[in-house]
């Protein structure tokens, strides 16, 4: 018997494909500068290293750390799915995730895809042996924290709102100084010409309109925008009165706001500082909005909203937003909604093309919530309007939509009302012959 000893071929060493991780939980000018100054040293470190190869730094702004909806973050996820990470480089527990649920989903899953992560400051690799214990305890102590923060904030806030003292950024009009709004005498004029326009009848898209082509700027000289004109319309702090905790925090791990419908106290503050609107006109301005409201959603109301919060931007990593727009429903990218097209180039989905294309992917006649809880994990909206469904169940299946025409897309009622127009048009054109 004859045993020949076959040596290990040597493989060549594959530089490692590295990334980082960055977020501040904040969206002050200080803070994003703070981000700007992480995601630079990240690049630089990620390249001063002969054995790696900068894949790129994933980062999410103003975003808190106990949110599952992070963009970039969950785009590092897919990236790491699909093979283009190996090693993940971020500051701490808390930049990374401060719920320990969370944190451990994230390394688990990672981990699956042999992709290490590397926190800085506690010096551990979660896929090292006790990698995971030592971030079991340690995320239990930043979550801990992150609860700490959180009660201690919402005592201040109450602090303030018992004393009638205003919490968080002024709306345009105002600025606060020693816990008090204080007018801007610019932007001042602004707000008094967008109530004024509005009671002159003119509708919040050709306010939009006018205000882009006028001389006040919007606060961070973006375009002005549909939202932005109507928010500051309903706001009643123009009248020089206040309502504080409308909404509230839920759960600190969440940080998602709900509308304060009882379970809070409120606080309506009185003349406490000077008004742009007076209380008459900004009644009268909410009769209109009213009025207005009502018969645009007469009737055409939609049960449900499935998608909410499943459509992804490819540009901007924001989440759709279904809008009104012509008495259809329609899906729009949240930052084209705020900004406009300079921040985000998406085109909008109408809802029943959306709809229809998710029937024929699952294969149902019926689309309910939780059939689209069950089996989408989330819609990405690309462009040459591509829809990419990530499926609960592994698949990923693009879909191609066509834009209806406008004739075809409109209802019975906007096709009489189109008719009854042209007959108007004709009988006025009948009763004006042109002498020869």
């Amino acid at each position: 018997m004859q045993i020949t000893k076959i040596l290990a071929t040597k493989k060549l060493e594959k530089k490692k494909l590295v990334c980082a991780y960055a977020r501040v939980s904040s969206d002050k000018d200080a803070m994003l500068h703070s981000l700007s100054a992480q995601v630079q040293y990240y690049k630089d470190y990620i390249t001063s290293n002969n054995d790696w190869l900068f894949v790129k730094v994933y980062y999410d702004e103003g975003i808190s750390g106990t949110k599952q909806d992070r963009p970039a973050f969950q785009q590092m996820l897919q990236d790491a799915k699909d093979g283009k990470i190996d090693l993940i480089i971020t500051k701490s527990i808390s930049r990374f995730a401060r719920n320990t649920v969370t944190l451990l989903e994230a390394v688990r899953k990672l981990k699956s895809y042999d992709v290490d992560v590397y926190f800085e400051e506690q010096r551990i690799h979660s896929i090292s042996s006790d990698g995971e214990l030592m971030l079991t305890i340690l995320a239990s102590y930043a979550q801990e924290e992150a609860r700490s923060v959180s009660e201690n904030m919402k005592w201040r806030v109450k602090r303030n709102f018992e004393e009638g003292k205003p919490w968080g950024r002024a709306p345009y009009g105002y600025t606060i100084e020693n816990s008090k709004f204080i007018i801007v005498p610019k932007e001042a004029e602004a707000v008094k010409l967008i109530f004024k326009l509005y009671l002159d009848g003119i509708g919040s898209y050709r306010i939009k309109d006018i205000m882009n082509k006028s001389e006040y700027p919007t606060r961070n000289n973006c375009l002005w925008t549909e939202t932005t004109i109507r928010g500051m319309l309903r706001n009643y702090i123009y009248t020089g009165n206040a309502v504080f905790q409308t909404t509230y925090v839920k759960n600190y791990i969440t940080k998602k706001k709900a509308k304060n419908n009882g379970e809070k106290p409120m606080y309506h503050v009185e003349e406490c500082h000077d008004a742009i609107i007076s209380i008459e006109d900004y009644n009268k301005v909410q009769k209109i909005i009213k009025e207005r409201t009502e018969k645009i959603h007469k009737g055409i109301t939609p049960k449900d909203n499935p998608f909410k919060g499943k459509l992804i931007c490819a540009h901007c990593g924001c989440t759709f937003r279904m809008k009104k727009n012509y008495r259809k429903y329609v899906w729009r990218c949240g930052t084209y909604i705020r900004l406009g097209s300079k921040k985000c180039l998406s085109k909008q989905i109408p809802n029943d093309v959306l709809k229809n294309i998710a029937k024929e992917i699952l294969g149902v006649d019926e689309l309910t919530s939780e059939i689209i809880d069950e089996r989408i994990e989330k819609v990405i909206v690309g462009d040459d309007r591509l829809l990419t469904f990530y499926l609960k169940d592994g698949n990923k299946i693009d879909a191609h939509w066509m834009q209806k025409s406008r004739s075809e897309s409109w209802t019975e009622e906007m096709k009489e009302n189109a008719r009854r127009k042209a007959v108007e048009r004709n009988g006025k054109s009948n009763s004006n012959p042109i002498n020869d």
